[in-house]
């Protein structure tokens, strides 16, 4: 099986809503998640493995340099939003990846209006961000438990003390 080169996995937000509306309309189940994913590592690997289980098509929205900043902050991200998104795409288990500006990515999931919404363990359901949207249009909401001691901040801190 030949793997689908990552540049054309990363689509713009306008595209990808024309996407997953056609696929949707084929019967395929979409599953969205979204983050940072600044430093990928297993945690990140398996949990993206997981999320592409609950359905068809995985869809992931990657957090912008900008958007990470203000979460993070400096001097976060240690990798550029390109970079990162094309690891992400590189992935086999990874159908679609888009950068977003914002700090959440509730503009994103109600363009897109995925089947399943899928986040990590850590977060409580109360408090993911377009919960409302996903399961307003017949959707699910579902998380996936951490892999304990997998974190891109415990990465940084092994290599802070590498240094």
């Amino acid at each position: 099986m030949t793997q689908r080169d990552p540049q054309e996995k990363i689509v713009e937000r306008e595209r990808l809503a024309e996407i997953v509306q056609g696929l949707k309309a084929a019967g395929k189940k979409v599953v969205f998640t979204n983050g940072c994913f600044d430093l990928l590592h297993v945690g990140h690997v398996r949990y993206l493995r997981e999320a592409r289980e609950r359905g068809d098509v995985l869809v992931i929205g990657v957090n912008s340099d900008a958007s990470v900043r203000a979460i993070k902050g400096p001097p976060r991200p240690v990798q550029p939003e390109a970079d990162r998104a094309e690891i992400l795409a590189s992935l086999e288990c990874v159908d679609y990846v888009t950068i977003f500006d914002e700090e959440t990515p509730a503009e994103l999931i109600a363009a897109i209006v995925p089947d399943v919404l899928v986040k990590g363990g850590d977060w409580p359901r109360d408090q993911i961000v377009g919960r409302d949207t996903v399961e307003a249009a017949g959707g699910t909401v579902t998380t996936i438990p951490l892999v304990e001691g997998r974190s891109t901040s415990e990465l940084l801190k092994r290599l802070d003390s590498l240094s």
